[in-house]
């Protein structure tokens, strides 16, 4: 079985040199060692040097050499909009402080379904609408991105702050 060893975003490896396509939805975009299928049937080991996030149309190359496209599959989601953009910022925030993995766009949120947050969602007057799409959420503060070149601190953990809005304790 071929090792795909080498990560690149989109726009920094040799397109032109596809060999096959591997096809993932968010989560499986979003590892560093998993046997993987390709689309044309042939199993490959990821074996990356750290996890990466991967995103539709980067590129992994094996270890004889070929490249693979990665493509973003489609999968549920809920599109949220609001009529006031000012609102739909307020919401991005209540998803944010939950850890919600969320795609901003631009005149819309996506997340995957979550009846309660759905539920929350529509009493802030959100209009919601399911959708088979690709899904590539923010990064945030905790995860890189291909939209971002900050770095995140792998050894960060969440138990000496809290995100629900109150006051900050340190142990």
């Amino acid at each position: 079985m071929q090792r795909a060893s080498l990560h690149r975003c989109a726009g920094r490896w040799p397109e032109n040199q596809v060999a096959g396509t591997v096809t993932l939805d968010f989560d499986a975009r979003h590892r560093r060692r998993i046997r993987l299928t390709a689309d044309h049937g042939e199993d490959v080991l990821l074996d990356l040097p750290k996890t990466v996030a991967m995103a539709d149309g980067d590129g992994l190359q094996l270890d004889d050499g070929r490249w693979f496209r990665i493509t973003a599959a489609a999968e549920p989601l809920v599109e949220v909009r609001h009529a006031d953009r000012h609102q739909l910022m307020r919401l991005s925030w209540h998803l944010g402080n939950r850890h919600l993995p969320t795609e901003i766009r631009e005149d819309a949120l996506r997340i995957r379904p979550d009846h309660v947050i759905e539920e929350m969602l529509r009493g802030f007057g959100a209009a919601l609408d399911k959708v088979q799409a690709a899904f590539q959420p923010e990064g945030g503060a905790y995860g890189a991105t291909h939209r971002h070149d900050h770095h995140h601190n792998d050894d960060h953990d969440h138990q000496d702050h809290h995100h629900d809005g109150g006051a900050h304790h340190h142990a």
